[in-house]
Parts: C-alpha cells; structure tokens; sequence
C-alpha cells in the first residue's frame, strides 16, 4: 500500500456528522457502543494526512485503556504509512505528521503535559476524567501556525466530568468566557451503530437488561441519570409540581405567617458561597424557598462576592423579599466560620451586618444520611423536603454529586458540592429518623371466590 493512501472504511451516518464537524470543541456519543473509538482513530489519521506537520494527541484515562483501546488497531491501520516509536508512544507520518497517545488518570499525570503544544486533541471516554484535568490538557491546544485548533471528546453519560459536559453540550449553559458557537454535540446511541448492529445484534439486548439506571445511561443515552449519583431519589417531574408526589420540585407560593423561616450557610475562600432561606410547615417539612449563591474572589454577574458583600445583600434580602420581611430568621453555618486565624472571622463579619448564626453540625455521613431521609418518599409519594423551582445552584449542582470512589459511604468534595453542604447543615440542625416506606400488599387473583370479590390484597389472610 503507498504511504499516502488510507482506507477508512464506510462510517454511519452519526460518525459522518463527527467526521465533517469543524467546531472548536466536538463531543460525539452519549450510550454505550456508539462506535466512538472508531470515530476518534479515523478522524486523527484523516487530519494527519490532510494537514502535514500536524501535532495530534488522543489521550484516554489509563495507559491500558490507551493500548487496548487505540495503540493495537492503529499499529495495525497505520501500517506502512506511519512508523511507530513506542518510548514517544507517537505515530510519525512521512509528510511529517504526527499522532501522540497519553493518559491522565491522576494530577501527577499532567506533568507529561507541561509546556506540550498539540493542534488537535481528542479525549476519548472524557467524562471518566475530572473537569480540572480536561481544561488543563485543553491549554496545550495552541500554536502560530495555520493548521485548525480543535479538541474532539467521545462521552458517556456518568463519570467525575458528568457534570461539566451535560451544561456545555446538553444543556447549553455557557459561562461568560466560553463561546456557545464554538460546541457541538453529535448524538450517537448503539442503535446507530450499523457494524455492531451486524455482527453483533444480541449486544442491544444485553443493553436492555442492565439495572434501569443503567439502562437508561448506556442504551438511551440519558443525561439526567448516571452511574454513581449521590442523590439517586432526587427528582424533578414537572407533571406532579401541582400535587408535590413524587417529585423535590415544585411551584413557589407565598409561605403562611405561621410557618418559620430559617438560613443555611457555607462559606469559601476560594470557592463559592451558597446561602439558602427554608421555610418549615406545621409537619416538619422543609422548603428551599430561596437561594444566593457566588464566588468570593471572581466576579459573578458584575458582582465581587466579599463576605461583606455577601452578608449586605443577605441582609437586604431578608428585610425586603416579602416571604422573609419582618420574621426573626437565625442561621446555621459551617463551624469553620468562626475561625480567627486570618484575623476577624466570617461569622463576626456576618454579625456586623445583623446576619446571625448558629454553629452548625459537621459530621459528614450523619449529615448525607439526614439529607438521604429528607428526600425519601413515603408510600404515598411525598417527602420531607421540597425545593421551589427558583432555586438553580440547587438545581444545577445537587443531581450531579457522585460518590467518592475511596469513600463510598461519602460524597466526592472535588465537584461543586458547596449547595449540598449547606443543606448538609439546615438538615442536621433538624434531624429526624428514617422514614420507613410501606410496600404494596401483593394482589392475587381469587377465581373461585374464597374471599368474596374474585380479587383480594390482605395477604395476611391466605
């Protein structure tokens, strides 16, 4: 075979959308047997021979996945028209091209990194990496020359970068430093998977009898369930905000006189604050009803998060917002704010501007479990805790958490776990205990009619 000629073979019509996408950033998948891998290996060689003296990088999670995953068929695809130097881990092209493998499965691993300049990156399986790890590779997208500046991820729902990837390319959620025209998602389910449909058919059914979380990740491609959520019971069904069962969600209302109102707090240095306003109805049931949340070192939304700007603006609230005007509100607030090693401590700054707080409880597992039973439904579908619709930090950043992978009885505190720590708080300052959920009595069938009816659900009198 000449060294410049490549065989590809004939892509599905979703790994076509991938291949011909232009977008600084490309995201290709979302299940399970999309054929992504594929599409990585064949758009890398086609650059490689399109643009000479290109510098392409694919990296996976693992230097085994790397070699199972790339090195092998690529030592085989790119057979006389590439030489292979295993040390570099780098695939030389003879009009100068080349494709480098890498991995990062831990911040040490990013030091391979420093200083590189690639012009294409692909992040094969991005969502097994952490967001900070992603945007840290991405930094070596750059170069004074004329080829394109691009960096491809294949995803799965799930993962540490879970979260990351569903606000830019699910939910289009830009932040002001990013460009909405620059990302682009290309759907892929195993369904459009024509070879593996072929040679493989019985895989799909294989799919369909995971666990219904799985299920729904793997084989529907569904990005509001995922392997490993910490908050699994957690649920937002707009069909049952009306009636409140079976969902956290729900409309707003104006909150009766009687009901008392009550402030969650946690702080940050380098990382945002969340501060949340509850009301609690004659049954013990609680309600976010409002929330205020920031940086304390960046701008957000024009506004530099000082604690005495946040503790101004805490106040302004409470004395103005008609659910909170004139009620005695107390606080609780991560124990930490009282510390004076720094000089005057978050809580006397909060007291200065008439924002007070009591100590909060911070033991961690106790904490989860009360949240766990708060959110719990009852046999007939309601729990303990309601949050208003308004409330986005909650809504945005609470359905994402994980489980950490050395804890599993813990939450994993590299995500934006700033909201659910505060409501850690609020829940632990009210403890209740686990709430036992009735199952339905089983109903069988009485042809003869022993029981009167033809059908009977007492089991008790079988």
């Amino acid at each position: 075979m000449p060294t410049d000629t490549l065989v590809i073979g004939k892509p599905n019509p979703k790994q076509e959308l991938f291949l011909k996408d232009t977008h600084r950033h490309v995201a290709y998948g979302g299940a399970r047997g999309g054929g992504k891998s594929w599409a990585v290996r064949a758009k890398a060689k086609l650059l490689a021979l399109r643009w000479p003296g290109i510098k392409i990088l694919i990296v996976r999670k693992s230097y085994k996945e790397l070699i199972n995953n790339h090195v092998v068929f690529l030592r085989q695809e790119l057979h006389g028209i590439a030489a292979y130097n295993k040390t570099d881990k780098e695939f030389l092209f003879g009009n100068g091209s080349t494709i480098s493998l890498g991995y990062c499965a831990s911040d040490s691993d990013l030091d391979q990194y420093q200083g590189a300049e690639y012009d294409v990156i692909f992040i094969d399986e991005a969502g097994q990496l952490r967001e900070e790890w992603i945007k840290k590779i991405n930094t070596c997208v750059r170069g004074a020359n004329g080829f394109p500046k691009r960096t491809y991820y294949t995803l799965n729902p799930g993962g540490p970068a879970h979260g990351y990837f569903k606000r830019l390319f699910i939910d289009r959620n830009f932040e002001d430093n990013e460009n909405p025209e620059d990302y682009s998602f290309v759907q892929a389910l195993v369904t459009d998977n024509t070879a593996l449909m072929e040679m493989q058919p019985e895989y799909i059914d294989e799919l369909k009898t995971l666990p219904p979380h799985l299920r729904e990740m793997w084989l529907e491609g569904r990005w509001d369930i995922y392997e490993g959520q910490f908050f699994e019971e957690l649920k937002d069904d707009p069909a049952h905000y009306r009636d409140r069962q079976w969902t956290h969600v729900i409309d707003p209302f104006d909150i009766p006189g009687g009901w008392n109102v009550y402030r969650s707090y946690d702080f940050g240095y380098a990382k945002p604050f969340s501060c949340a306003w509850w009301a609690v109805d004659y049954d013990g049931v609680i309600y976010r009803i409002l929330e205020l949340y920031g940086c304390t070192d960046t701008p957000n939304e024009g506004v530099k998060w000082t604690p005495e700007r946040q503790f101004a603006e805490i106040s302004r609230i409470e004395r103005e917002h008609p659910w909170l005007k004139g009620r005695t509100i107390r606080g609780v607030a991560d124990p930490a704010i009282w510390d004076t090693s720094r000089g005057e401590s978050i809580a006397e700054t909060a007291m200065r501007a008439g924002v007070y707080f009591d100590r909060g409880d911070n033991e961690r597992i106790p904490g989860w479990m009360q949240v766990h039973y708060r959110l719990a439904f009852d046999e007939e579908g309601y729990p303990m805790m309601y949050v208003f619709r308004g409330c986005r930090a909650f809504l945005r950043t609470m359905p994402l958490l994980m489980y950490d992978e050395h804890k599993p009885e813990d939450l994993d505190t590299s995500m934006e776990d700033h909201v659910a720590d505060e409501v850690r708080y609020f829940c632990m300052s009210r403890p209740i205990k686990p709430r036992v959920t009735a199952k339905k009595k089983p109903i069988f069938s009485d042809p003869l009619d022993q029981f009167g009816g033809g059908r009977h659900d007492d089991w008790r009198r079988i």
